[in-house]
């Protein structure tokens, strides 16, 4: 039985960048989850905050929390990183029972490979829908879209933040 039933990735070139210092960015866990820690219309005017254990969110093991509200409601998880091959891949994943509305237990990642003019990104989640709740049949629907739209922001990050170092 597949745990994390749903899959959703993205993929995208940064030109002009070695993988050594694309890995770099994905590895800050505070710049690839800064989406969910500003307003916008898929957080429905909530945010999330962002906090990391002593490693960062940078090692096997270590932990990154986020809590936030969303439409009123209190929302938090609490992530493990299970994976990390620096410059190549890093993996992590929901532990415990995270409170989410849309989206259940997940495991995402980001792999990267060398191309001749920078560096190819591939990031990918995992899912299932939440355990209950009243959102459960309407999360089928909504949980790709929002799925999509973090796995968009998050290249956007990356993509952005290495225009700025090219300047």
């Amino acid at each position: 039985m597949n745990d994390h039933p749903f899959h959703r990735e993205r993929s995208a070139r940064v030109g002009g960048a070695r993988a050594e210092a694309v890995f770099k960015v994905l590895d800050d866990p505070r710049l690839l989850g800064q989406h969910m820690n500003r307003r916008s219309p898929m957080m429905a005017g909530g945010t999330m905050r962002t906090e990391t254990d002593e490693q960062r969110g940078q090692q096997v093991g270590s932990v990154i929390r986020m809590s936030g509200r969303f439409l009123g409601l209190a929302l938090w998880l609490e992530e493990a990183v299970i994976e990390r091959l620096p410059p190549r891949r890093k993996v992590w994943e929901t532990r415990g029972q995270p409170r989410l509305l849309v989206i259940g237990h997940y495991r995402m990642g980001f792999e990267l490979g060398a191309e001749p003019a920078g560096t190819h990104v591939r990031i990918w989640i995992d899912y299932s829908l939440p355990s209950g709740g009243w959102l459960r049949g309407l999360a089928r629907w909504l949980a790709p879209v929002y799925a999509d739209w973090c796995l968009r922001e998050m290249l956007r990050a990356v993509t952005h933040n290495f225009k700025a170092e090219v300047r």
